[in-house]
This record gives structure tokens, sequence and C-alpha cells, in this order.
């Protein structure tokens, strides 16, 4: 019985999961961030916002579902 009052009490993520879920969170950031600062974009030149960022979030957003996952 005190095998289970002790499983109840760990914390449900490692400090491993809380890093991998800040670097989640700071490519997201990043990516937004890197985002706002174009003004116009032309399609026919390379451009941040329309070729780099989209992944940059989409990795964040990936990382965390990974880090929420991860033992």
């Amino acid at each position: 019985m005190s095998d289970n009052i002790e499983k109840n009490n760990e914390m449900p993520f490692k400090a491993k999961n809380y890093k991998l879920m800040t670097l989640g969170a700071a490519l997201i950031v990043l990516g937004f961030l890197l985002m706002s600062t174009e003004g116009f974009i032309d399609s026919k030149q390379f451009s941040l916002s329309l070729y780099v960022c989209p992944f940059l979030i989409i990795g964040g957003f990936a990382e965390i579902i990974y880090a929420i996952l991860a033992e």
C-alpha cells in the first residue's frame, strides 16, 4: 500500500521534460519574432518569414509534444 502512495506523489515530468518544453517554447517564440520583423514579403526573394519561420514554429510544437510524451 505504501508503494501506491509513493507512486502518486511522483512528479509527472522530470528535469529533462522541462528542458525540452523550454526549448520548444523558445523555438515557437523565435519563429514568431522572426516572422514579425519582416515587412513586405516578395515570393521571388528568399524570406525568413516565408520559408524558415513556419518550420521553426512547427518544430517547436513538435518538440513540446515530444517533451510531454518522453519518459
